[in-house]
């Protein structure tokens, strides 16, 4: 299934995207009187069962052309999980970008955070802030915590994965090298752009087999499989969670590929700028699209 949460008339929604439309879950399961979940703060609290309800939603649901479908030109996209407790980052995950950026390959996943006023959605703007010049982007596959997880155990890892998204970590260079602390440069706000959807780790399949293409107004610069993460998503999570709890709805930035910005000759690193459309795209999660903005 392809989730989204969105606001339509000042109300915040869960919804289901289908071939049909955009249906929203709770107004529909009111009328086929189905109990599910209306938000995702809902799904996430009551995991398995919202899952096969939202399921039994979906398969009553196509073809009736008497719900509420709504098209997603007519509603305002939110991030997929608009207030998770956590966002989990992973730094150097691909060898090619450890190479350009002339760094070792980590023996171990290398985790930050970022903060939730990081966050933003599909097609909204990115403000850019006059107290950095050196922008870049950061096309990653996000992994989205399904269920309460702790000193999980490698083959059991990918069992607390709700779903994946498309994520961007956005970079103000010049901060996130004030220090070896990564927070200031990771944590602009809106420099984290997920979405458009939240897609069910069901239908993804194996996340170590998705292309991801990164483009900047069209033209490519980021392309690789996320085969070829140092670090799997599930070694990701195992080892996480070996040193704090993971709870549904926390994000995990999975770390990018090659190709960014600063791993540029110097010459040639021309940074992001206001008007630049940066495109991050996944197979089988969709496309996040961000258009960069002097903050005002």
């Amino acid at each position: 299934m392809k989730l989204i949460s969105f606001k339509h008339h000042e109300e915040v929604s869960l919804g289901l995207v289908t071939l049909q439309g955009v249906l929203p879950v709770g107004e529909a399961g009111q009328l086929l009187g189905l109990e599910v979940p209306g938000n995702i703060e809902e799904l996430l609290a009551q995991g398995a069962s919202a899952l096969a309800a939202l399921q039994s939603l979906q398969e009553k649901a196509l073809g009736n052309n008497a719900l509420p479908w709504l098209s997603e030109q007519e509603i305002t996209l939110l991030p997929p999980v608009p207030a998770p407790q956590k966002i989990i980052c992973v730094g150097l995950n691909y060898s090619s970008h450890t190479a350009e950026v002339s760094r070792e390959q980590p023996k171990a996943p290398v985790l930050f955070s970022m903060f939730n006023t990081a966050l933003a959605a599909h097609g909204e703007e990115i403000p850019l802030p006059p107290i950095a010049t050196k922008f870049d982007y950061e096309g990653e596959l996000v992994v989205v915590i399904g269920k309460k997880g702790y000193h999980v155990e490698l083959a059991a890892a990918l069992d607390y994965v709700l779903g994946y998204a498309n994520g961007n970590d956005l970079t103000a260079r010049e901060l996130q090298s004030l220090s070896t602390q990564w927070l200031l440069g990771k944590s602009l706000d809106h420099f984290a752009p997920m979405g458009p959807y939240l897609v069910t780790a069901d239908e993804v399949g194996d996340p170590q087999t998705l292309d991801l293409e990164v483009r900047v107004n069209g033209e490519v610069r980021q392309k690789a499989n996320t085969a070829e993460m140092i670090f799997s998503v599930a070694e990701i999570i195992s080892y996480a969670s070996r040193h704090f709890t993971l709870l549904p709805g926390d994000l995990i930035y999975t770390g990018t590929t090659g190709g960014v910005i600063s791993g540029y000759p110097k010459d040639r690193q021309v940074w992001l700028k206001a008007g630049d459309v940066v495109t991050v795209a996944i197979s089988k999660l969709g496309i996040l699209e961000n258009r960069l903005v002097d903050e005002v």
